[in-house]
C-alpha cells in the first residue's frame, strides 16, 4: 500500500474532513487555476488520502463553474494514484431505489460548456493532441474493491451502471427524463463528465460511488 495514495472528492453532503487521521489543510495552485478549494490531507486505516470537496466546503460551485481541470491535476500533484469520488444522483430505472448506491461503469455525456481535456495547448506538461481511448471509462479493479466492501456492510447497491451527466443547473424537464430513460441510463448527475475523462488523462485509477437521492422527473408516482 506504500505506492498508492486516495483522491477523494466529494460530492453533496459529503465533504467531512474529520474522517482524517492526522489532519492537514494545503491551499494550492495548478497551470488551469485554483481547485474548488483546499486539499485536506491525512490517513485514513494507515492510508495517506487528500480530500476534495468538489463544490467548495461551503457548496458554493454550481456545476458548470467547477475547476474540473484544476481539481484532478492538483490531486495528481500531490502524488494521488486514485480517485474514488461520491455523486449525488437521481435514478432514471424503477429498480434503481432512492437510498441505493450504484458503482456506474459507463456515462454518456449530455453536458455543453466543460473542457475535457487537458491537451489544449494552455500547459507545458501536455503537449500535443490526446484521442483517450474511452471503453472503460472507470477502473474495474477500483470500483472491485469498492463493491467488495459495500457487499460486506450490507448496503443495497448495484454493481454496473450508466451515468448520464447533465449540464445544470436545472434539473431535466419529464420530456428529457424519458428520454435518458429510454436509453438505458441509470442514474443522473451534474458532475461524472469531465472528471472521469481527465482522471483517465492524467493516468488516474478513478471509481464513483453514486448516491441515489430520489427519481428523475420521469417518474409520475410521486411529486416532483
Amino acid at each position: 500500500m506504500s505506492n498508492v495514495k486516495i483522491g477523494i472528492i466529494g460530492g453533496s453532503g459529503l465533504d467531512n474532513p474529520d474522517i482524517l487521521e492526522g489532519r492537514t489543510e494545503k491551499s494550492v495552485n495548478t497551470p488551469f487555476g485554483k481547485p474548488s478549494d483546499v486539499l485536506v490531507e491525512g490517513k485514513i486505516k494507515g492510508v495517506e488520502c487528500v480530500l476534495l470537496a468538489r463544490h467548495g466546503r461551503k457548496h458554493e460551485i454550481m456545476p458548470s463553474n467547477i475547476n474540473f481541470r484544476a481539481n484532478v491535476h492538483a490531486l495528481k500533484l500531490e502524488g494521488c494514484t486514485h480517485l474514488v469520488v461520491t455523486t449525488a444522483c437521481g435514478s432514471l430505472q424503477e429498480h434503481v431505489k432512492p437510498g441505493d448506491m450504484l458503482f456506474p461503469d459507463q456515462f454518456i455525456d449530455r453536458t455543453q460548456k466543460r473542457v475535457q481535456t487537458f491537451y489544449d495547448g494552455t500547459c507545458e506538461e501536455y503537449k500535443g493532441v490526446s484521442h483517450i481511448p474511452m471503453h472503460t471509462p472507470f477502473c474495474e479493479r477500483t470500483r472491485k474493491i469498492l463493491i467488495e466492501s459495500t457487499q460486506q456492510l450490507g448496503l443495497l447497491h448495484h454493481t454496473t451502471g450508466t451515468v448520464l451527466t447533465i449540464e445544470g443547473p436545472r434539473f431535466s424537464s419529464k420530456a428529457e427524463s424519458k428520454l435518458w430513460k429510454s436509453w438505458g441510463a441509470d442514474i443522473i448527475n451534474m458532475t461524472t463528465v469531465p472528471e472521469v475523462v481527465l482522471a483517465k488523462e492524467a493516468g488516474m485509477s478513478y471509481a464513483a460511488v453514486g448516491m441515489v437521492t430520489d427519481y428523475d422527473s420521469w417518474h409520475e408516482d410521486e411529486d416532483p
